[in-house]
């Protein structure tokens, strides 16, 4: 290799090196929040389920992230060309992946916001069971003005809820659906009684009528360039580590893997390592080769 090409070989290697090992602690930061969000969850026991457990969604987010940066740091620390397929392919993967979703999720908007609006009453049916869900969509109330998965009226199918249930939350909804007057304001938590019994009209100025599904979705086109620069920002290190792999394989010798590929079909020490350094991840022009039977004994120092 020519100077240049070293010089290349080193920016490559230096880029996807740190690159996978920031996106590895990444992952092992979000596995061990997920851990410990998944410890509260057992301890209050609250209902499984994906759409109303973030801690699994965060478990299994951080592992993937995780296993995927490992494999890539890995691979390019030692120059290993199978890991670093590996890698580049499941970049690629997970990256088709995203973009069909994003392209199905377009195109089927109205049958995907009825899934959800689908997963929000079933999660209120179960809204007093699950802390989990009924932190989530508290917030999601105050914070976006809304009430319900569709309409307030969904709050009929709690059992605690509902008209004829008996109790002071009977035919009412919670109090994150109430309208304030300003922030900061006292809490009244029985300002959704009897809230039910009102006509869509009546309830103007006293709890919000209108979904929660579609007020994000409202907030999601309102807000277009702000989601478009989040799916950037999700998408495109995907998109460039599989290309920085691609090319880093390229200025790789074509000669088959290098160290971890010898070792994974004979003894470590019938490789020649000389000038790898201690970590044994050190380049070498050529690749580290097996070690001839002649030379092997001679380095020995048996007879032959």
């Amino acid at each position: 290799m020519g100077s240049a090409a070293n010089l290349q070989y080193y920016i490559l290697k230096l880029t996807l090196v740190v690159s996978a090992t920031l996106f590895w602690l990444v992952g092992l930061a979000i596995v061990c929040v997920g851990t410990y969000a998944e410890v509260e969850r057992q301890r209050n026991k609250t209902l499984g389920g994906l759409f109303v457990a973030p801690a699994v969604v965060l478990l299994l987010l951080g592992s993937l992230i995780f296993s995927v940066a490992f494999v890539g740091m890995v691979g390019a620390l030692r120059d290993n060309k199978r890991l670093l397929r590996v890698f580049q392919w499941i970049l690629f993967t997970v990256l088709c992946l995203q973009l069909t979703f994003i392209v199905v999720f377009v195109l089927c908007r109205n049958k995907v916001l009825g899934i959800f609006k689908a997963n929000v009453q079933e999660g209120i049916r179960h809204y007093y069971d699950d802390l989990d869900f009924k932190n989530i969509l508290d917030k999601i109330q105050v914070k976006f003005a809304c009430c319900g998965g569709d309409e307030y009226m969904d709050w009929e199918a709690n059992q605690y809820h509902a008209c004829q249930a008996p109790g002071p939350s009977a035919c009412g909804v919670p109090y994150t659906c109430c309208v304030r007057e300003q922030e900061g304001d006292v809490i009244n938590t029985q300002c959704g009684y009897q809230a039910l019994r009102l006509e869509r009209v009546e309830t103007d100025g006293y709890i919000y009528a209108r979904g929660c599904v579609d007020a994000i979705s409202l907030w999601f086109e309102d807000n277009l360039s702000v989601m478009v620069g989040i799916l950037v920002a999700m998408l495109l290190p995907q998109l460039v580590g599989s290309v920085l792999t691609w090319s880093y394989l390229k200025t790789l010798p074509g000669s088959g893997d290098l160290v971890d590929g010898f070792r994974a079909l004979r003894a470590f020490e019938d490789v020649d390592v000389s000038g790898a350094g201690w970590c044994l991840c050190l380049p070498r022009e050529g690749g580290y080769q097996p070690l001839d039977i002649g030379a092997k004994d001679y380095l020995s120092g048996e007879e032959w």
